[in-house]
């Protein structure tokens, strides 16, 4: 039986609007994924159908072989857990509270979740908010948080929306130093990122030795998947070049690739 998750021919609409055409590509557990691409080229709803939250005009998402729209809830949360953009909270909820909702998929007593909670709070540094509301917490702080949530969950595989777009510069490595120790630990990942350079970075932190080539980076634009390529690729410079409608040069500095603009094309 095949594993991880499966896009073949999908395709979306929304009422006479085509979103998504003919997208294809796979996630095997492990891997990591950047997907990038203009506003509006339909990152985010590719999130969701992948999720099962939208119905494919054609075509088909399928985890392990199985239509992860006829999958039952707590086996879609067994296999994905979501990362959306950056909300506001405005509930006074606790934050172990909070992260210990993420387990509802589990038949278990709330001393169990209770304690799954807290280890995924130590695993991504929060353990110390735990009292704290969710409603209080900065921005780098509830990212830390919505990481324990994922942890939390125990999923397979992450998919986060443009999650640092928001953080500093410190709180960014950070925040990809976490999804390093996820996917050490065998979790996929995919990450909608607007920031190439921030790209650099996931391949750095990537881990386990196996260098840029271990990230791929996908290009989608008009609800069309553009290029699947390497980050060490050689055609990574024009195919983001295109995409964006830049003149893009990539240099490496400190063994990590960047894309600096020049003149548009």
């Amino acid at each position: 039986m095949s594993t991880g998750i499966q896009l073949d021919n999908l395709c979306v609409s929304l009422g006479q609007r085509e979103i998504l055409t003919d997208v294809n590509f796979s996630i095997a557990p492990g891997e990591c994924v950047a997907l990038v691409g203009p506003n509006g080229a339909g990152k985010s709803t590719l999130i969701r159908a992948m999720l099962g939250l939208v119905k494919p005009s054609a075509g088909s998402v399928r985890w392990a072989g199985t239509g992860v729209r006829s999958m039952r809830g707590q086996d879609r949360a067994a296999a994905m857990a979501w990362l959306p953009q950056h909300g506001i909270i405005s509930e006074a909820v606790p934050v172990l509270e909070f992260v210990k909702a993420a387990r509802f998929r589990f038949s278990e007593t709330r001393a169990k979740s209770l304690a799954a909670a807290r280890s995924a709070l130590v695993s991504v540094g929060a353990d110390h908010m735990e009292s704290q509301a969710v409603s209080t917490l900065s921005g780098g702080e509830l990212q830390r948080v919505m990481v324990a949530t994922l942890v939390a969950q125990d999923a397979q595989l992450f998919l986060l929306d443009e999650p640092a777009n928001h953080l500093d510069p410190a709180q960014q490595t950070a925040f990809y130093g976490m999804l390093r120790r996820q996917r050490e630990a065998g979790r996929g990942v995919l990450c909608i990122t607007h920031d190439m350079n921030l790209l650099g970075h996931l391949a750095a932190l990537a881990g386990q030795g196996s260098g840029p080539q271990s990230v791929r980076v996908i290009g989608l634009e008009e609800g069309h998947l553009r290029f699947d390529l390497p980050l060490d690729s050689a055609a990574l410079t024009e195919a983001l070049s295109s995409l964006f409608g830049l003149s893009l040069e990539a240099v490496t500095r400190g063994g990590r690739r960047y894309f600096l603009p020049g003149e548009s094309p």
